[in-house]
């Protein structure tokens, strides 16, 4: 289920706003509105942390006053702390907050302990998708995945070519108006592939190999500063470049795979998250067998278990 990338990205460095420094994201509604978000989210991912101002201007982009002026008012209303060091963390607002959005996602208490043992016993990061809506949260995340976009809060939308393994099991109706909005020439192989997973139990996504390192160009000139029009047509080509999934006479000695995706089913057998084994690299076919039926094997027990197991 994984979005085409950035070469940051594939490097393992996360882009987000943060990466950005004070410029403004292009389509952005709410310039203002960014800069507080940039500085929680910095200060949720050192949760454990005390920030100097000076380290928060360094690692958000934004300016000093900027960032001092954020804080200022965060720190005021209870979202963000200052100790008497002069540093910020997150505030008991934020944590009320954080605890309360956790609900909405309850099956993630359930999934934890079954992610961290896959991890442990596959060697690979894991990650846990559930759907909410028309959109694929990400929810969980156990290890460190390669890719920078894989992190907790992280959303994709519910469409073609991607989660793959969220409508495969689907009624036709739904396979139908999903292959519907994909690219009409992916159309026929995503309905062969839809066929594969339900078959072989979970997706692969992968990269054809050859194309590499054409992505990897193609992708840094799309990050590059150039036109909507511009960086429109690349990310057509890099889409065209991309092979979904494998189909069985496809499997070769060696298969590159950036994740493996099985089904979370609730009691009336409806998909609503997925385990997603994350290797990031080439498999044999039996490596590939084993660690897709392990990742299965783990979502069934996610499916099969109660809160507080």
């Amino acid at each position: 289920m994984t979005p085409t990338i950035s070469r940051a990205e594939r490097a393992g460095q996360e882009v987000t706003p943060d990466s950005m420094g004070d410029a403004e994201i292009p389509g952005a509604a709410s310039p203002p509105t960014q800069r507080v978000v940039k500085v929680l989210e910095l200060l949720s991912r050192r949760a454990t942390e005390r920030l100097s101002l000076a380290r928060i201007v360094r690692e958000s982009g934004l300016s000093r006053a900027t960032a001092h002026a954020v804080l200022a008012q965060l720190t005021a209303d209870g979202w963000t702390v200052r100790d008497e060091d002069g540093c910020y963390g997150i505030g008991l607002r934020l944590l009320t907050v954080a605890r309360r959005a956790e609900a909405a996602f309850p099956l993630r208490r359930t999934a934890v302990p079954h992610l961290r043992l896959l991890s442990e016993e596959a060697g690979v990061p894991v990650f846990l998708a559930e759907r909410a809506g028309d959109s694929i949260v990400v929810t969980e995340v156990v290890g460190d995945p390669s890719a920078g976009w894989i992190r907790p809060g992280r959303r994709l939308p519910l469409a073609p070519p991607v989660c793959r393994e969220f409508v495969a099991w689907a009624p036709e109706s739904a396979q139908k108006a999903w292959l519907a909005a994909a690219d009409p020439a992916h159309r026929e192989r995503l309905a062969r592939v839809l066929a594969e997973i339900r078959t072989r139990g979970y997706s692969v996504e992968r990269l054809v190999d050859d194309s590499a390192p054409m992505l990897e160009v193609l992708a840094g000139l799309r990050d590059s500063p150039v036109t909507a029009a511009l960086r429109a047509q690349l990310g057509s080509v890099i889409t065209e470049l991309i092979t979904i999934d494998y189909l069985p006479d496809e499997l070769g000695s060696e298969n590159a795979v950036v994740t493996l995706a099985a089904p979370v089913r609730d009691r009336n057998s409806a998909v609503v998250a997925a385990v997603v084994s994350c290797p990031d690299t080439r498999l044999s076919t039996r490596a590939l067998g084993e660690l897709g039926w392990a990742t299965v094997a783990a979502a069934e027990r996610i499916t099969v278990g109660e809160p507080g197991e």
